[in-house]
């Protein structure tokens, strides 16, 4: 175990003093004005979290149609469920593709010619990798569901030349930290329809306040990232809470996929937006970094045996947060997993489960067959793309890779 050197697990951006200390005199709020742009979008809102865009999501098209249900992939975060439980609306689980994050278009279409009551489709651009947006688009139109899209670690990544979050009625996306662009803790909800960007508003302005404890802690949570989010420090930030979670036994804590419906929705300070404005213009340089370090992946892992990396589809352009392998089986997993974590080299897991298959949820998410959503839980394994892992390292990842999925 490397004490002295741990690469966090995603492309998180390291944050300069020099991008913190001019938003206590800047506190214009651009950062929306940004993501307008760069989209482009009609509309843009900062929220506390990316799980609070997607609560406000819900609570506004529930006005906008009298439905409630929600489809949502098997292999998804858990915070997804708790949003859709918080505003009240009902989950419906679609199983995945056997070998990538994408719906089982099939079962996707039978869940909606067979229920009526179909409010929205969520989709997820897990890893950084735009799903096939045309079938949803045209599912959701026939079934007059909207299409929402989970962005959440897919800034910058495009579908047949637009980008994630343009393609659906919604989107959000989220600045938390390791998430790339970031505020610490944030998120932001995007539209394409003015009409539905005024319903937004209203649920906004009814629903979020201030919080100035909160917000103040955020801020100094800020200036703490600024400090561990290091490879020198990182390890204490992020292996040794990960440790005593799995010293405890509890696998869901370790990895930090145990969250309640409790989340928070209070507003953004102009401080902490205007830090995302200041940092905004290094999108373009750092997801070239990523994208080099995933080619370097796929390369190196082309022809491995016992193993598949989940690459973009064609047509599509990945933003490559981290890269997520698949193993043959299980057991190949774990021990490349246990080898890779004791270097510290920042490989890690996407998530422990399916979704139905987290026990603190079972009140929450209906149980549903997802045997693709359980396999890929079980083999995959992201490997970083963080700018502080250099091309030695990467491959020591793929050597070992290698080695470890040659076995049978």
């Amino acid at each position: 175990m490397s004490i002295f050197r741990e690469i966090p697990p995603t492309a998180g951006w390291p944050l300069a003093l020099k991008s913190l200390l001019p938003a206590f005199l800047d506190a214009n709020n651009l950062l929306e004005d940004d993501f307008k742009s760069y989209l482009p979008s009609v509309y843009a809102k900062v929220t506390y979290s990316g799980t609070a865009a997607l609560y406000l999501i819900l609570e506004s098209i529930k006005k906008l149609s009298p439905k409630k249900t929600v489809v949502i992939p098997a292999f998804i975060c858990p915070l997804a469920a708790l949003a859709i439980k918080r505003a009240n609306l009902k989950i419906q689980v679609c199983d995945t593709n056997p070998d990538d994050f994408g719906f089982d278009l099939n079962q996707l279409k039978s869940i909606c010619s067979k229920n009526k009551d179909i409010l929205a489709v969520l989709t997820v651009h897990l890893a950084g990798l735009a799903v096939d947006c045309d079938p949803l688009i045209q599912i959701t139109k026939e079934n007059r569901a909207f299409l929402i899209e989970d962005c959440a670690q897919s800034l910058g990544a495009e579908y047949k030349g637009q980008k994630t979050g343009t393609l659906g009625d919604f989107a959000f996306f989220s600045l938390c930290r390791g998430k790339g662009l970031t505020i610490y803790e944030g998120g932001l909800l995007t539209s394409r329809a003015p009409e539905q960007a005024a319903c937004i508003e209203e649920t906004v302005a009814n629903l979020v306040k201030g919080d100035l404890l909160s917000e103040s802690l955020k801020i100094a949570e800020i200036f703490a990232y600024w400090i561990f989010y290091r490879p020198q420090l990182f390890w204490f930030a992020f292996r040794l809470p990960q440790l005593y979670w799995q010293a405890r036994k509890n696998k869901v804590r370790a990895l930090g996929d145990y969250f309640t419906e409790e989340f928070p929705i209070h507003s953004v300070s102009n401080l902490r937006k205007t830090v995302g404005h200041l940092n905004f213009p290094r999108l373009k340089a750092m997801l070239a970094g990523q994208r080099q370090k995933a080619s370097l992946y796929l390369e190196a892992l082309r022809d491995a045996a016992g193993i598949k990396c989940i690459d973009q589809l064609p047509g599509t352009k990945a933003s490559w947060p981290y890269l997520t392998v698949l193993f043959n089986n299980q057991r190949n997993r774990d021990a490349a997993l246990r080898i890779l974590q004791s270097m510290g080299l920042g490989a890690s897991q996407v998530y422990l489960s399916a979704i139905t298959d987290y026990a603190y949820l079972r009140k929450t998410v209906s149980q549903a067959p997802c045997p693709n959503a359980q396999s890929l839980a079980a083999r995959a394994m992201t490997l970083s793309t963080s700018v502080f892992l250099n091309a030695s390292e990467i491959g020591r990842i793929t050597q070992t890779i290698r080695k470890v999925a040659a076995n049978k």
